[in-house]
């Protein structure tokens, strides 16, 4: 397995995003570090940030482990739910104050696009991630969960079973 870093994640949502002129790969990994929190709660692991190498990893038996690529594509759908949320919130702002939709001077015509659509794709667009999100993450509980406890007294042995079974019939 390929280690991969905090930066690299970045630079794939960057990319994938078709690398956005009002975002850079320093911004989504600082919001990658920042939402650690995040991902823990969705998921129920225990990542942190590494002071030495600011690079999110997660103790298991004194061992530190990197993220595995579930918890990668997971992190990835929270990073794209938040940035359509950024945009949804930017386009409303924009669409509050802008009213003019259509210019038309000595034959020549100018229209802008109309922001409510805009803002109805990107709404579309994050109820997507935000289905895929909750999909993803029920697959990982199941596939990923451990028992936190165990109850009930598996020490008796078979032989010793003294437990008067009525449905049996002798």
């Amino acid at each position: 397995m390929i280690d991969m870093k905090i930066v690299d994640i970045a630079d794939e949502l960057y990319r994938e995003l078709a690398e956005p002129t009002d975002l850079s790969i320093p911004a989504v990994s600082f919001w990658l570090r920042s939402n650690v929190g995040k991902l823990n709660n969705l998921i129920s692991t225990a990542y942190s940030i590494d002071e030495d190498t600011l690079e999110i990893n997660q103790p298991i038996c004194d061992v530190k482990t990197e993220m595995g690529d579930d918890e990668k594509v997971i992190i990835k759908k929270l990073y794209l739910i938040h940035y359509y949320d950024l945009k949804i919130r930017s386009v409303l702002g924009a669409a509050s104050t802008d009213s003019i939709r259509e210019v038309t001077s000595d034959g020549a015509r100018v229209r802008k696009y109309n922001k409510n659509d805009l803002c109805k794709t990107y709404v579309a667009a994050k109820k997507e991630e935000v289905s895929e999100l909750d999909k993803l993450v029920n697959s990982y509980k199941i596939s990923k969960s451990s028992p936190r406890q165990v109850t009930g007294d598996d020490t008796v042995a078979e032989k010793e079973n003294l437990r008067i079974d009525y449905n049996r019939t002798n």
